[in-house]
């Protein structure tokens, strides 16, 4: 986990985590657990992962699940963390959810971002800042079958994550006892999780679009220069861009 700037516990946010990969296990790690510190490297800012509501459904896992702070992703749960749980608040939401889950493949850096602004909206409602993160190397630790747009495996995918939330995808990872068998253990990869410079929002109980557009544009603009500042010191070429769908 790295940060690169200072959160100030009078603010909430609202992190934008990139990209989803299989399992989102940077996410989960880092902000879930305390495996990388982050209460030590953001004191006083209480960390809520929002996932599936679906997942809370099933006991046991629920009750895992809320132990670690993960909320449902839906609008009762930010709206009451953003507005009636104090200040030094912040909700990671894996922006590009399943339908980013379907491109994740080793050597792909791709976020599923352009349309996806009911975010932004709830940052404006909230007057929370907007904190673009990315995870370099979420995409490397399993392998996974990708369907072309158009095939009936993608057909079949995109049904899944319409009526259900989420998309049945097709990978391995390692071994339990070797890592040339496979399993559904991820390979021995690194993640490095760079939380980005929070961007000031302000607050506006019925935001247009016009506005939504204006800040939904500031904020792709930083995660690519986050992803451009950062991408040769964990591994990627500089001539790599983040492709954004």
């Amino acid at each position: 986990l790295v940060k690169t700037h200072n959160l100030l516990t009078t603010r909430n946010y609202i992190f934008g985590y990139h990209p989803h990969g299989i399992m989102g296990l940077g996410a989960f790690c880092n902000f879930s657990t305390e495996a990388t510190g982050v209460s030590q490297k953001f004191p006083g800012i209480r960390p809520y992962l929002a996932t599936l509501a679906g997942n809370f459904r099933m006991p046991i896992l629920r009750d895992y699940l809320m132990s670690g702070g993960i909320c449902p992703v839906n609008r009762d749960s930010i709206d009451y963390i953003l507005s009636k749980n104090g200040s030094g608040n912040a909700i990671i939401i894996v922006v590009g959810g399943a339908a980013e889950s379907l491109n994740c493949t080793p050597g792909k850096n791709s976020v599923t971002l352009k349309n996806r602004k009911g975010f932004v909206k709830l940052a404006l409602r909230h007057g929370a800042d907007l904190v673009p993160v990315y995870s370099f190397g979420e995409n490397e630790v399993y392998k996974q079958v990708i369907f072309e747009e158009g095939s009936w495996g993608r057909w079949v995918q995109k049904k899944f994550q319409k009526h259900i939330g989420f998309a049945p995808c097709i990978f391995h990872g390692r071994g339990l006892f070797s890592s040339n068998t496979w399993g559904l253990l991820p390979y021995s990869k690194p993640i490095t999780t760079v939380v980005g410079e929070p961007i000031t929002i302000p607050k506006i109980d019925n935001p247009s679009q016009k506005e939504v557009d204006f800040y939904h544009s500031i904020y792709v603009d930083a995660l690519i220069k986050l992803f451009d500042k950062y991408k040769s010191k964990f591994g990627l070429p500089e001539t790599e861009v983040l492709e954004v769908n």
